[in-house]
């Protein structure tokens, strides 16, 4: 599939197939994304792939904590204090992935947001059905494989932008293959499940994770958010002419 066409099949995936990615297919999907390019070729990213047993075992892992943390919230905050601190409710991850939105892109996101639960039917103040489909971020959306995705703390910033364009190739190479991704910074709040199971080194932290797999037929699949126009994200130039006749 050429580069065009590929960026316009490319969405997120929020249901997927259980069909297992034959060992070929993914192999080619991670040889294409290496060919990303990154700041003097360092590709300072690593990946932990979860399929099968382990990909199970991670779930069911990251769902319990995720339904503690949900019950231990809407306790009394001393009851909320205590199973905070002693119940593996705590986040343990690298970086915290729950960034504050300041201003238009705030609303930009929100929009998006509620574009989502309009797709799959919830409503706003269905609390308990946007709660369940938050769990399905801990289910990696029922995809057979997930990616687990490591970054040098060393490059701050930089090694963060290596892999952005890593997982653009790499979301790409899964569309030529007839596959679907959803990239999700959800999979980063509790990292002790994954680093329990791969042998990670101490330099690399937990960026994100990406559920891959084949498209489900499902209305949440259909969901593109809008995007902006060319011109809203280029900057006017100064008008230095005027300043320089006055």
């Amino acid at each position: 599939m050429e580069l065009i066409n590929a960026l316009n099949h490319r969405r997120s995936i929020r249901h997927f197939q259980s069909i297992p990615i034959p060992s070929g297919v993914m192999g080619r999907v991670l040889k294409q994304a290496l060919k990303a390019p990154s700041s003097s070729n360092a590709q300072p990213y690593r990946l932990a792939v979860a399929s099968g047993s382990v990909r199970r075992a991670i779930s069911d892992e990251l769902c319990e904590r995720f339904d503690r943390a949900n019950r231990v919230s809407r306790m009394p905050l001393p009851l909320k204090l205590w199973h905070g601190a002693t119940g593996k409710v705590l986040p343990d991850g690298d970086y915290n992935p729950n960034v504050k939105y300041p201003g238009e892109l705030h609303q930009r996101k929100f929009e998006c947001g509620m574009g989502l639960y309009e797709t799959l039917g919830i409503d706003r103040e269905d609390y308990a059905a946007r709660d369940r489909q938050m769990r399905r971020n801990f289910e990696f959306f029922g995809a057979p494989t997930v990616i687990f995705v490591y970054v040098h703390d060393k490059l701050g910033r930089y090694s963060a932008l290596d892999a952005g364009i890593f997982l653009q190739s790499l979301m790409l190479a899964a569309v030529d293959e007839g596959l679907g991704t959803c990239t999700q910074a959800a999979l980063a709040i509790w990292g002790s499940p994954i680093r329990e199971r791969f042998q990670i080194e101490a330099d690399y932290k937990l960026l994100c994770g990406v559920s891959i797999g084949y498209p489900a037929e499902h209305p949440v699949n259909e969901f593109r958010p809008v995007r902006r126009d060319v011109e809203d994200i280029q900057l006017r130039l100064r008008n230095t002419a005027s300043r320089a006749s006055g």
